[in-house]
Formats: C-alpha cells, sequence, structure tokens
C-alpha cells in the first residue's frame, strides 16, 4: 500500500553482513537486530547480503546493532562518515561495497582452486585402491594392510590442508553458531566433512579403535576432500551469478561522467564530478553525458533520457528545460545550473530505490522464511536418526554405511537454494523495471501487481497530457480581451492547470496579467477574485450554483463543447454570467493502446474526473473506459478507492504523486506517473518515470515474470530436499553426489532468476 511520507527522527540503514550463507543466517541476524530495543523495520537479504533497519538515535547507537551482529556470529560492516559533498558519499559507499565484494570472491576462489589442486589426487588415490590394478603398481612383496596404511597416511596429509585452510570458513562458522546454541547451512557442512574426516584420521592413526571385521578399516578423505571442494565451487559460482543480479546498479552507478567542465573564476575548467558544487554551470557539448540535474541557462539541446526514463525517443529542450544527470546530449551544445547533486538528484534517488527494492522481502518469502527457521535442527535430528537405525539394522560393515549417510543427509539438506530463491528474482525484477523507468519501492509492490483487479486512473496528467489549452472562448456582453484582461489576473494566483491554462493563452494575446486585489481558492471549484474593483466567479457549474448564478444563456454552447470532451469553465463578473471557456487536454497516444492491453488482462479501469458528467462521458466513451466518477474532489479520490476495495478489489491508484497522494495511500498499490519527481518516488510504491499508461502493462507482465520465476525457484528449491533427504537417509546418495546436488540447486536458483534479465519490455 502506498504511505505518504512523513519525516522522522529515526535513521535508515542498508549495511552489508558478512558470514551469511543461508536462509537460516537471514533469520539469525533479522531476530538479532530486530530485539534491539529502539530498531524496527529490519530486512536482511541473503542475495545482496545486507540488512536494512531505522533506528530512534536517542535510544540506540548503530555500534550497538554491530555488537549483537557479531555476537550473533557474523559482521555488520558499519558505514564510514559521510562527506559534504553528496556525491562523493554515493562513490565511496558504491566503492567500498564493491571493495568488500572482491575480496570475499578473492578469497572464495583462492580457497577453491588450492582444495581444487588437493583434492584431485585424494580422488584419484581413493578411486584407484577399489581395483586390484592399482596394488600392482607396487612391489609383490610389499604387506597388503600395511600399503593401505601408508595410502591412508599419504590421503591424511593431503586432506588436512583442505579441511582446515580451504574449509575453515565452515568450521569457524559452525564454531561461532555452537556458541549461541544455533546452526546454519555452515553447521550441516562442518558436521559432515568433520565427521568423516575425524573417523577417517582415527582410522588411520589409530586403527585399533575403529571397529572392523579383521580388515583395515575404511577411510573417507575422498568424501570429505570432494564435499568441501564441491561446495566451495558451488559458492563460487554462486557468487558469481550473484554478481549478476546486482547488474542494474552497476549500470546505473556508471551512467554519469568521470569528469565535467564548468565555469569558475571566469575560466572553463574540467574537474572531477566530485567536486562539483550546487550551482555550479556546466558546459556540455554533443555526445557528452551530463554529470548532475540542473536547469539549461543557455543554448538549445536533443537530449536522450532513455537510459533514466526508458523513454526512446530523444527530447528537445531549450532555456529553461530541466535536464538530469546520466543523460546523453544528442545534438546542439548549451550550459546548465546544477541543482541537485549525488544522493539528491533523480539519479542518486533512483540508485537508492532500486537498493531499497532489491534488500526488500515479498510476501511470498515468509514461506520460505518460516521453513529455513526450523529447517537445520530438523535435519540435523533426521541425520542422527538415520545414523542410528543404520548402526541398528547391523549389516556388514554397519558403522561406516550409517556415517556415510549420516553424512550425506546433512550435505544434500543445506538450505542455500531455499534463501536465494525469492530475493535473486526480486533483485533482477527490479533491476530490469529501473531499466525501463519502472521504480518498484519493494518486492511486496512487485508482487502485489500481478493481483490487481482494478486500476482507478486519474484523468488529468494520467490519461491526458496535463498540459491543458485553452481552444474557445464564447462571451456575452463583453469582449474576448476584456474578459481575459479580468479572468487572467484572478487565475494568476492558482496553480492549477486549468488556471494557468487561462493565464498562458491570455499572454498569447498579448495581455499581462495585473495584480488581483484579492483571491479565495475553492479546491474542487473554482476561484473568487476582485480585479480592478470588479467581483469574478470563475469556475464549475457547481460554483455559479452555490452562488445563484444561472447559466441558461449559455447551456447550448455548454453541451455542445461538453461533448466533444471539453471542459468548461464559467467567467461571472459583478454578479452576471459574461462568458464560457473551454479547456481542452490532449489524451496521451499511449493510453488508448494500454487500456486496451489492460482490459485484456481482465482488468477493470476505472477514470477520475473533476470534471462535470457530459465531460467525463466523453473522455470515458473515446478511450474505451466504460467505468467512470465525474465530479470528484481531490479529497474525495481516496474514498472511491476505499468503495471499489470493500467490494473485494484489489486496488492499483494512479496519479501524479502529488495531489493523489490520500488515494496513492489508500490503495494497494499506488503508482505515480510523471518524471520522477521527489514526492512522486516517496510517495508511490511504484513510479512511472516516462509517464505513460504502457508502464502499467509493463510493470504488471514483470510482477508476473518474476512472481512465476520466484516460484520455479521455491519449487526446486523444495524438491532437492524432499527427494534427496529420504534417498540419502535410506543409502541410495553418495555424499560426494549429495554435495554436487547441493551446489547445483543453489547455482540453478541464481541462474533461472538471471533468466529475467532477457525479458522484453515495451
Amino acid at each position: 500500500m502506498g504511505k505518504i511520507i512523513e519525516k522522522d527522527k529515526s535513521q535508515s540503514f542498508s549495511l552489508p553482513v558478512e558470514g551469511m550463507t543461508c536462509a537460516n543466517c537471514v533469520a539469525r541476524v533479522e531476530k538479532a537486530i530486530g530485539k534491539v530495543e529502539g530498531v524496527k523495520n529490519v530486512s536482511v537479504n541473503i542475495a545482496t547480503e545486507k540488512a536494512s533497519f531505522e533506528i530512534d538515535p536517542l535510544r540506540v547507537d548503530i555500534k550497538k546493532i554491530a555488537e549483537v551482529v557479531d555476537d550473533a556470529g557474523y559482521k555488520l560492516k558499519l558505514p564510514v562518515t559521510e562527506s559534504s559533498t553528496g556525491v562523493k558519499e554515493d562513490i565511496n559507499e558504491s566503492s567500498e561495497n564493491s571493495e568488500s565484494e572482491n575480496t570475499f570472491y578473492t578469497a572464495l576462489t583462492k580457497d577453491l582452486f588450492f582444495a581444487l589442486i588437493l583434492t584431485i589426487p585424494v580422488f584419484i588415490i581413493s578411486m584407484s585402491m577399489e581395483f586390484s590394478w592399482f596394488y600392482k603398481l607396487f612391489p609383490s612383496n610389499i604387506d597388503h594392510s600395511k600399503l593401505m596404511e601408508n595410502i591412508n597416511k599419504i590421503l591424511l596429509i593431503i586432506t588436512t590442508p583442505i579441511v582446515f585452510i580451504s574449509g575453515k570458513r565452515f568450521f569457524v562458522i559452525f564454531w561461532n553458531n555452537l556458541k549461541h546454541f544455533a546452526a546454519d547451512m555452515n553447521s550441516l557442512v562442518a558436521i559432515g566433512t568433520g565427521t568423516s574426516y575425524i573417523y577417517s584420521l582415527l582410522a588411520t592413526l589409530f586403527p585399533d579403535l575403529v571397529i572392523s571385521s579383521g580388515k583395515a578399516p575404511h577411510v573417507y578423505f575422498d568424501s570429505t576432500a570432494v564435499i568441501i571442494t564441491l561446495i566451495l565451487m558451488g559458492r563460487w559460482l554462486e557468487n558469481r551469478a550473484k554478481r549478476k543480479t546486482g547488474a542494474a546498479i552497476k549500470k546505473l552507478l556508471e551512467l554519469k561522467p568521470k569528469t565535467a567542465e564548468v565555469k569558475r573564476n571566469g575560466r572553463q575548467v574540467r574537474v572531477n564530478l566530485e567536486d562539483l558544487v550546487l550551482n555550479d554551470i556546466v558546459i556540455i557539448r554533443p555526445g557528452e553525458k551530463l554529470p548532475a540535474d540542473g536547469t539549461i541557462t543557455t543554448g538549445l539541446a536533443t537530449i536522450d533520457e532513455s537510459m533514466i526514463t526508458g523513454e526512446s525517443i530523444p527530447i528537445e529542450k531549450g532555456v529553461g528545460s530541466k535536464v538530469i544527470g546520466g543523460t546523453l546530449n544528442k545534438n546542439g551544445s548549451f550550459e546548465f545550473t546544477i541543482t541537485a547533486l549525488g544522493k539528491d538528484s533523480l539519479l542518486g534517488q533512483i540508485i537508492k530505490l532500486v537498493e531499497s527494492a532489491q534488500g526488500s522481502k515479498a510476501p511470498i518469502q515468509k514461506l520460505a522464511d518460516k521453513i529455513a527457521s526450523v529447517f537445520v535442527p530438523v535435519v540435523v535430528i533426521i541425520a542422527i536418526l538415520t545414523f542410528v537405525l543404520w548402526i541398528l539394522l547391523g549389516t556388514d560393515n554397519a558403522f561406516s554405511t550409517a556415517m556415510i549417510n549420516f553424512v550425506a543427509v546433512l550435505i544434500i539438506a543445506c538450505p542455500c537454494a531455499l534463501g536465494l530463491a525469492t530475493p535473486t528474482a526480486i533483485m533482477v525484477g527490479t533491476g530490469l523495471g529501473a531499466n525501463n523507468g519502472i521504480l518498484i519501492k519493494n518486492g511486496e509492490s512487485l508482487e502485489i501487481a500481478h493481483k490487481l483487479s482494478t486500476i482507478i486512473l486519474d484523468k488529468t496528467g494520467t490519461i491526458t497530457e496535463g498540459r491543458p489549452s485553452v481552444t474557445d472562448i464564447i462571451t456575452s456582453g463583453i469582449s474576448e480581451q476584456e474578459l481575459l484582461e479580468l479572468a487572467a489576473p484572478a487565475e494568476n494566483k492558482s496553480e492549477h492547470p486549468i488556471a494557468q491554462a487561462i493565464v498562458e493563452y491570455a499572454k498569447s494575446k498579448g495581455i499581462r496579467p495585473l495584480e488581483a486585489e484579492s483571491f479565495s481558492n475553492f479546491a474542487g471549484y473554482g476561484i473568487s477574485a476582485v480585479v480592478g474593483g470588479k467581483a469574478l466567479i470563475i469556475g464549475n457549474e457547481k460554483l455559479l450554483k452555490d452562488y445563484s448564478l444561472s447559466f441558461e444563456g449559455f447551456v447550448h454552447h455548454f453541451n455542445r463543447l461538453s461533448d466533444e470532451g471539453k471542459t468548461v469553465v464559467f467567467a461571472a463578473i459583478d454578479g452576471e454570467l459574461k462568458g464560457i471557456l473551454a479547456i481542452e487536454d490532449p489524451i496521451k497516444q499511449s493510453s488508448r493502446e494500454a487500456l486496451s492491453e489492460l482490459k485484456k488482462m481482465g482488468i477493470k479501469i476505472v477514470m477520475l474526473t473533476g470534471d462535470n458528467k457530459k465531460t467525463a462521458s466523453a473522455i470515458a466513451k473515446r478511450i474505451g473506459i466504460e467505468s467512470f466518477s465525474a465530479e470528484i474532489l481531490p479529497e474525495d479520490k481516496a474514498k472511491e478507492v476505499k468503495k471499489y476495495q470493500k467490494g473485494g478489489e484489489i486496488v492499483a491508484m494512479v496519479g501524479d504523486g502529488i495531489n493523489d497522494a490520500p488515494a496513492l495511500a489508500q490503495s494497494n498499490l499506488g503508482i505515480a506517473m510523471g518524471n520522477g519527481t521527489d514526492v512522486a518516488i516517496e510517495t508511490a510504491d511504484i513510479t512511472l518515470l516516462r509517464g505513460d499508461l504502457n508502464g502499467i502493462v509493463n510493470a504488471i507482465k514483470l510482477s508476473k515474470k518474476t512472481i512465476k520465476t520466484i516460484k520455479q525457484n521455491l519449487f526446486w528449491a523444495f524438491i532437492y530436499n524432499v527427494l534427496g533427504i529420504p534417498l540419502a537417509a535410506i543409502g541410495m546418495l553418495n555424499p560426494m553426489f549429495a554435495a554436487l546436488a547441493m551446489s547445483f540447486s543453489s547455482v540453478s536458483v541464481v541462474s533461472n532468476s538471471l533468466r529475467l534479465r532477457g525479458v522484453k519490455l515495451k
């Protein structure tokens, strides 16, 4: 549901957490942070490996949060001191996160290849020992048992570095978990590989301690080495794939140039991006990217804004036009004054929003979280029962069989894929949306979009261009010139689009608006004012009725203009109706096509407008909308949303994000149209930067694709465990194959999420 943002004393953080590997880790970190008094809205994401939360700085210090995370066995990376420039802050934070990711990836790569180099000979030797030809490679007078003991010692020497160097990460986290009476994926790996390693070590160095039937005890160094290597390989592949899920953020960060040419002290100098300041005058030539947001002061240009808004057609800009940092100047040279930098710029807001969305959770993830919270303890119990039952069966080599199956259950059950199923898809989906000018606030918004049954559209600026203009003026007993000379000063006091259309029309006729002597605004009705000593009432028919004014002489014109879909404004002077003005707001070219697509999806479309019923009916008929509500006041829009919600509908409200804020907040999904202003981004659940209704169609398509991918991921994550655990328990799954299957499950889930990047939106 959309929310109106209010400034409070809380501070928001999104910080990296080191040591998380599965859904259990997420639950533990969330629980640890959530217990701290003064902390709210905690959300931990395994895909981004970040914890997002809000704190009341008067009640808790961020260092306290770091301490509780550390006590839980993980490490929270605290933010660096913020800089004053804004841009430096963004760049430093980005580079720090990137550096942290690269450090982890480099360490993981070293551990993997170190383990791989040593695992190959362990595996070859262990497999060769199963064949008689292997022993023929040695002199025939060597005692067979002695030979096996010596080979086992060699395997012990090679395997030990794998366990204590490459596999150290699993055992360190397992020990930290143990101190807190907790368990996660690392616990399963550590218990499984540790058990097989310790048993093999005892069998090699103290064979008499190991029960056997007179034969040299069997060792499982190959299982230990291969499991650690395969899990490291799976995590390495998973990490590589996860880095691609964050490609949208990297792509946005790369939009701005590294330097910019500015005017300072009468000279043109080139400075680094982080050295720009507000009100700098920047010089832009053809082919250059804009380094910041601003307003053009001189020159003309054609600017490609597709990388921000998704709009493929370049836009012509002139003096007074707003420009966006990260966009590309195709033609023309110009200068602009910087109005926003860093996190305050549109690009900065988009990056912040996408990061926030990628770190959020969708409601569908709650099921996975609940299962993960009890999954590891249950698996450990199943593994112990498996071990005990195989011992009780008393078959040949019962202990070895029981231990192998015990290890297999632990390894196949690692819940990595379960934890990655939802967040990786959310990351890719929200990133794809951002690249197409669809800003999605969180995972919940992305999930709701595909469930919508009713979409309520504000007419002005949503269905129409939002640029009304005067098309007709009809007067009685007064000239058009005289009417405009009185109406323009009155309307000049109002910010309503219709008022501004009248003022602009007057200016085009050479009329300079005077100052109104008094002014009153009646929201949704019109205005009253005194201009040049004359009392004016300008507004709709409701306002006329309130003042007991008749428009009998203009009925014919009113009906004709209303039937043409034009908004009719009445102008009365000194208690007598003197004229009407017809205002037309062109319908966007994309509206008809988009509305047709939405209706094909089975979604009910409702139009809200302040126009009279005749005008509203004409516009609705023209664009193919069956349901509409006319003469709606701004404060009544939220009531209309609530009316449909009470009827069981899942409602999206689409408006400009400012005037429609209450309705956006009331709706199940608030969608803001337009150029992505601060209020639009903050108020709405989804902001469409391109500003046309096709964005809604694309958002719904993206939602459907993303939710479908999440369901596929959850299915595969569950099916691995549902099928794998019983197979491992009954002895049909070798631990090494279990490790391979477990690693493949995580990689397959991430890879399936990455397929979303290929989805084509209009």
